[in-house]
């Protein structure tokens, strides 16, 4: 069977890569000269000379995302993971919050961090609704489904957590996935606070890549697949693809044809509903698949460091257009080397959901103005060099969001990607390769490709509050 793969992030390396180990002939094809999606890195060079990768900004790999580790783990990549030791919440006028030390299973880790919250107090409790709270240790699809047509923020007005705690345990899961809370699907919500901590095993700490992404993982990978016989064509956006009896004719944008058998559509939203507008054979429907605001992720090297006790990695809530700060100086060795050679930081800031008609300058302004709060010894430092990216190929998940599709659209045409609908919560950089290894099985017509679901014990697929019996992933 060959083949075709559209779209070389994580989600259609990941089905390259199941297909590929299982018999399949595989053409890659990606419209960007280098590989790896949101995961890119691509080469560059500051004002001092000094060569970098440059990428669209730091990610966390946390400890369960089982399938992206089996994915970086034929390469090797898992062994440039190291830890990050803390995931502290950092808002205005000195509150914090940190999930470092907390037990990793509900409801022990809820309880805890309720505890030890500076933002909420014994009368605070007693408002809190407390059905509602239940609910969420109660997660199944069914509660997914039964809120999904309403918006975050009307099940959090409806939760009755005090502002400042709501601001800082909530708000940020919104931001994460580049929605405002009025934007965001209540269901969605629930799913990834599930994923991410109420059923997390894992706790919610994470690791980082010690390298850039590029020659840590994806370009590894690439090879990899290169070596089984893969064919990947970088910089080849596909303009339309057609039916001709049985097979699928890809065009891209340099005229030439490939014909495969079957195809992985691995797109962000945007990508797939340009080809969908242009390949009427494909007939797929991309009503219920939408683009989130924009987001921005600007990284500046600077000529001082910041103080040692600033964490590597820190969220923020409550700093209009500021949504986390990054020392790259701290994370990875080649951001280390220029800041020892030169006793100064990079740092890397990143704003999520930016309202469309934001000004570049306003937003800078917005994002110093936290940084500046919240590390002073970095204002008045001299900017070296700098890069800013603002991009807007991020999925939404708006009320309603549950009616997108998933893997399998035909028997011959499978769709891979972070925003897809998966049986099971999962979410950004899993969900993509998770969805990437069910599109391969899909193809595959087996089980073929191990697929690390969340198991049952670890409370993923069902709330510790829901009733009735379990049975196995």
């Amino acid at each position: 069977m060959k083949v075709g793969v559209v779209g070389g992030g994580l989600a259609g390396l990941a089905a390259a890569t199941g297909l590929i180990e299982h018999g399949a002939r595989v053409e890659l094809f990606e419209a960007a000269p280098v590989f790896g999606g949101r995961l890119a890195s691509w080469p560059d060079t500051l004002a001092d000379g000094t060569t970098f990768q440059m990428e669209r900004g730091f990610h966390a790999f946390f400890r369960h995302y089982h399938n992206l580790r089996s994915l970086m783990a034929r390469v090797g990549a898992t062994r440039r993971l190291q830890p990050v030791p803390d995931y502290p919440i950092l808002g205005p006028d000195g509150a914090a919050e940190s999930f470092r030390g907390l037990p990793r299973r509900a409801p022990w880790n809820v309880m805890a961090l309720v505890a030890r919250t500076p933002t909420m107090g014994l009368r605070d409790l007693l408002r809190v609704h407390a059905r509602r709270a239940a609910s969420m240790l109660a997660y199944d699809a069914a509660l997914h489904a039964r809120w999904d047509d309403r918006n975050a923020r009307t099940f959090l007005d409806g939760l009755g957590f005090p502002p400042q705690a709501r601001r800082m345990l909530f708000e940020v899961f919104a931001h994460s996935f580049f929605c405002d809370e009025d934007e965001y699907s209540a269901g969605e919500l629930l799913a990834q606070l599930h994923f991410y901590f109420l059923g997390n095993p894992e706790g919610l700490l994470f690791d980082c890549l010690d390298a850039p992404f590029g020659p840590a993982f994806v370009e590894p990978l690439v090879e990899w697949l290169r070596a089984r016989g893969a064919t990947l064509h970088p910089d080849a956006p596909i303009q339309t693809i057609e039916r001709e009896t049985t097979r699928w004719t890809l065009r891209p944008e340099d005229g030439a044809r490939t014909t495969v058998d079957a195809l992985v559509l691995a797109l962000d939203v945007g990508g797939l509903r340009a080809l969908a507008a242009s390949s009427p054979d494909l007939a797929l429907d991309v009503r219920h698949a939408t683009s989130a605001r924009p987001f921005v992720v600007w990284r500046r090297w600077l000529d001082r460091p910041a103080r040692p006790e600033r964490p590597a990695f820190a969220g923020t809530a409550g700093w209009p257009l500021l949504d986390n700060i990054s020392l790259f100086d701290r994370l990875e060795d080649e951001s280390r080397a220029w800041a020892a050679r030169t006793n100064g930081a990079v740092v890397e800031l990143h704003a999520y959901g930016v309202p469309p008609d934001a000004a570049d300058d306003d937003i800078r302004s917005a994002m110093l103005e936290g940084l500046h709060a919240l590390y002073p010894e970095l204002r008045g430092a001299g900017v070296v060099d700098e890069r800013y990216l603002r991009r807007a190929d991020c999925p939404a998940f708006p009320p309603g969001s549950a009616l997108r599709p998933g893997v399998a659209h035909r028997a011959d045409v499978a769709l891979a990607g972070d925003w897809l609908r998966l049986p099971y919560p999962s979410a950004l950089m899993e969900r993509a390769v998770a969805s990437g290894f069910e599109a391969a099985n899909h193809l595959l017509g087996r089980a073929a490709v191990t697929i690390r679901r969340p198991p049952v014990h670890g409370l993923l697929r069902r709330g510790l509050l829901r009733r009735g019996p379990l049975s196995r992933v």
